[in-house]
């Protein structure tokens, strides 16, 4: 008699299960998606969704009577509001949209040495000294290097646990004895289920894993945050639905020689994405900016060519940056093409526009852009900052240091019109600019004008090449 065969192959992008490996998955169409995993891992996540044991796996593939639930009407269903705790950062309030959210999962991705850990560790300080109980996670560290961390950051005091351990069973159970308000994980490449048959940190693990701990999250009501391992292409290790399985995910941005770390939302099911909290790494731990802006500008150098300061939305807040342009004749038959902290795309069009549009002969230059502060930005309010920076640089001739840009620029060269207009006025007469080159169009949204800047409206790329020599 054949023995039955202890793995199947599921698609780490969509789930899909699949008795052999095939190269393209037939549920969502990417390509070399599968990945092999035990058969009795995909038995158990399928039996625990949603919390309730739905899926008995039964050949017949019906519910057992146990398992099921009436629907409900939207006015039958009882709604108490969301429950906000604070972190005590108002950075990362933002970011969650306004607090942590008892009952979600919050995933937090990032390299290695950026310091998840530690901002983790000080969010567990602030909400243990408010009163709430909390308990720390780790599967990395031994409870002596917690505790030596720990008073690099400060006084911990209130109810405020620590456990070093992998197996998920013990961690549920523990869990349930103790009820926490809030749980970190440290990290969820390192717990593992005995009946998953795999090792700790594959992609049947992670996924038996996250599944385990948002149950828990809804059944007790328990926010929990579980720390992700990124690969090199900056991405999520694991499956891909890890991302889709969670509440929120938050990435910790930056470089490890530089101080400031950027902790940005690409998805928050309580409040908005792209929203960015700015963090500098200190010696006593990761201190919040209050004014990224003041931050991102610090530095610029005055009566410069090639430097101008634009205006960025990062969800509700407008953030000032520095773009930096630099045109110079190529010493190679073919001319090179730089983006640091912007689309590398976006760029060559923009070049192409001033070359038909602006009549700028840039065919024969090297070109280097970059955003400074190690901030990535793709947002089109850029477009305007980027033209004057090339034709500032091409020119030679310096950009007022009083006066901020922003604006979308077409491929006619027309100037078109951005969101939030007022805001990123307001932002610039704040920070004491004295003029704002923004679109025309834009004018009439602005309802109220700060007194000491002057606005000034363009409809092409040739009205902002007349600004650069003024």
């Amino acid at each position: 008699m054949a023995k039955a065969k202890a793995t199947v192959f599921f698609c780490k992008e969509c789930g899909h299960e699949s008795a052999k490996w095939m190269g393209q998955c037939p549920g969502c169409h990417e390509w070399n998606t599968f990945v092999e995993a035990p058969k009795q891992s995909a038995g158990i996540l399928s039996s625990r969704v949603g919390g309730r044991g739905l899926g008995s796996g039964s050949a017949s593939g019906r519910f057992p009577e146990t398992a099921r639930s009436r629907p409900k009407k939207l006015s039958e269903i009882e709604s108490s509001g969301e429950e906000r705790i604070s972190t005590g950062m108002e950075e990362l309030n933002r970011v969650l949209g306004g607090g942590l959210v008892s009952g979600s999962l919050v995933l937090v991705g990032g390299d290695p040495g950026i310091g998840k850990s530690t901002l983790l560790l000080q969010v567990c300080r602030n909400l243990a000294g408010e009163g709430h109980r909390v308990l720390y996670i780790s599967g990395e560290e031994s409870l002596r290097q917690i505790k030596l961390r720990a008073e690099r950051l400060g006084d911990f005091s209130g109810e405020l646990s620590f456990l070093c351990e992998t197996s998920l069973d013990i961690i549920s159970e523990v869990i349930v004895e103790e009820k926490p308000e809030m749980v970190v994980i440290d990290s969820i490449q390192t717990m593992y289920r005995e009946e998953a048959g795999s090792a700790p940190g594959s992609v049947g693990q992670v996924r038996e894993s996250t599944q385990t701990l948002l149950r828990i999250a809804k059944e007790y009501n328990i926010a929990i945050f579980i720390v992700g391992h990124v690969t090199k292409e900056g991405t999520m290790a694991g499956p891909r639905m890890l991302e889709h399985m969670v509440d929120t995910v938050l990435y910790f941005e930056g470089e490890r020689n530089v101080p400031y770390r950027i902790l940005r939302g690409v998805k928050n099911r309580f409040g908005s994405t792209n929203e960015i909290g700015v963090f500098e790494m200190r010696g006593s731990g990761l201190s919040e900016v209050a004014n990224p802006s003041e931050y991102m500008l610090n530095g610029k150098p005055e009566g410069a060519s090639g430097s101008v300061t634009a205006c960025s939305m990062e969800g509700t807040r407008p953030v000032l940056l520095e773009i930096q342009a630099l045109v110079c004749r190529t010493s190679f038959g073919m001319p090179r093409r730089t983006a640091a902290g912007t689309d590398y795309n976006r760029v060559n069009l923009l070049l192409a526009v001033l070359e038909k549009r602006a009549g700028l002969h840039l065919s024969d230059c090297d070109v280097y852009v970059n955003i400074a502060g190690g901030i990535r930005v793709n947002e089109p309010s850029l477009d305007l900052g980027i033209v004057m920076a090339l034709a500032s640089s091409h020119r030679d001739v310096p950009v007022d240091d009083n006066r901020m840009v922003f604006g979308e620029v077409g491929l006619s060269g027309e100037v078109r019109a951005v969101s939030m207009a007022e805001k990123r006025v307001q932002e610039a007469a704040k920070l004491g600019f004295t003029s704002c080159v923004l679109p025309k169009v834009c004018l009439s949204r602005i309802s109220i004008s700060p007194k000491n800047l002057r606005l000034i409206g363009v409809e092409n790329v040739r009205e902002a090449m007349e600004l650069i020599s003024r």
